[in-house]
């Protein structure tokens, strides 16, 4: 399936918390649905649900093994998503650095640099 015909992308699909931590439990080993079910307080048919919706962005997949459909976790196509965060890393790291000279020099000098620097955000 290309990416113009997904129904959902991977940001769509990791927006929702119980499919973040759906993908979670994946990451540790291959699941049934009944096992993933019981770690939620929704019904089947929700997380049957979500996993369609994750089956869609391509991060899951499921085999039928006897009665049961085994999901396993397709890690690949939250390269798009890191990709994506990289670039707003250095926001969060020029923040982490000014925090870091504030903390090991403390005194007068330091607050002027946070009053400057969140002045310039």
């Amino acid at each position: 399936m290309s990416a113009s015909q997904q129904k959902h992308d991977v940001f769509q699909a990791i927006a929702d918390p119980t499919r973040r931590e759906v993908l979670r439990l994946l990451a540790e080993k291959e699941l049934p649905i009944s096992e993933i079910t019981s770690h939620f307080p929704i019904s089947r048919t929700a997380i049957a649900k979500h996993l369609r919706i994750l089956s869609e962005a391509e991060l899951v997949s499921g085999r039928k093994v006897g009665r049961e459909k085994i999901y396993r976790l397709h890690p690949e196509p939250l390269m798009e998503l890191k990709q994506w965060l990289a670039f707003y890393e250095k926001f969060w790291e020029n923040k982490l650095s000014i925090l870091k000279h504030i903390v090991e020099s403390p005194g007068e000098n330091s607050l002027k640099l946070m009053k400057s620097e969140t002045a310039e955000d």
